[in-house]
């Protein structure tokens, strides 16, 4: 009894999710994009999507469908123009660290920006993935140059703890490319929840706890003496070290 009231809130609360996007989608930010210039309409869908995104976190959280045990709250939150790394063990971790950090973007898969429901809200703030370096170089390096951080799962796809997925070396060629510091986040949940083809209302019998810990900044400074075929493996190398504890 008590996974099925879970599965009905949880499909309650997605829905809910859903038609906030579909307003944001075709009604906020296409009226904000007419009257704002360019940079203030970024920031205001960054801002539109930090407290919404923060509002739906604080519903799951209300309803005991996921807790947060975030180990340096206050230092995440205060997290700025930074590249943000992270581990990725449920299809919501993004939706959880842009409500946790104000001024955040990510990469979203390049298909979404045709989605008709979703193409206003990706093409605001959101850099595509699947694309040229050049462009990645160039899509991230504006947004860190106007103070946003960028988060990226370097792994690519969902993992679980104990799991060591070959680490991509996107973020490091970002960070060397804007000369702008790393902050790797570890997170990792109680048990699965919206893992791969796990359906968004398998909620589980009990409260799925998110457990988040930023663990130490990476300093560009000490690989500007290298090479940057030199510099991305050792970032990388880096990056993997503070993810998983690994070298």
């Amino acid at each position: 009894m008590k996974r099925f009231v879970r599965s009905v809130l949880t499909t309650i609360l997605f829905g809910v999710f859903g038609f906030g996007a579909c307003i944001m989608n075709f009604l906020i930010f296409p009226a904000a994009k007419i009257v704002l210039e360019e940079k203030k309409f970024i920031i205001f869908c960054s801002d539109f999507i930090y407290h919404i995104w923060k509002f739906f976190i604080r519903l799951l959280m209300l309803l005991r469908i996921i807790k947060l045990d975030i180990k340096n709250k206050e230092e995440i939150a205060n997290i700025r123009n930074k590249i943000i790394v992270s581990t990725h063990p449920s299809f919501i971790d993004i939706v959880i660290l842009m409500s946790l950090i104000p001024r955040t973007t990510c990469f979203a898969k390049r298909s979404l920006a045709h989605n008709p429901l979703l193409k206003n809200i990706i093409k605001s703030i959101f850099i595509t993935d699947d694309v040229e370096i050049e462009e990645l170089k160039s899509a991230t390096k504006k947004m860190l140059d106007m103070g946003f951080n960028v988060i990226i799962f370097p792994a690519g796809t969902r993992h679980r703890r104990g799991e060591f997925p070959k680490i991509k070396k996107g973020a490091a060629l970002a960070a060397i490319n804007a000369g702008k510091n790393i902050i790797p986040i570890k997170m990792y949940t109680s048990e699965d929840f919206l893992f791969i083809n796990q359906p968004f209302y398998a909620a589980g019998g009990d409260t799925v706890i998110f457990e988040i810990i930023a663990v130490g900044e990476i300093d560009i400074s000490d690989f500007q003496s290298e090479t940057e075929i030199a510099g991305k493996k050792h970032i990388t190398d880096r990056i993997k070290q503070a993810l998983y504890d690994v070298k």
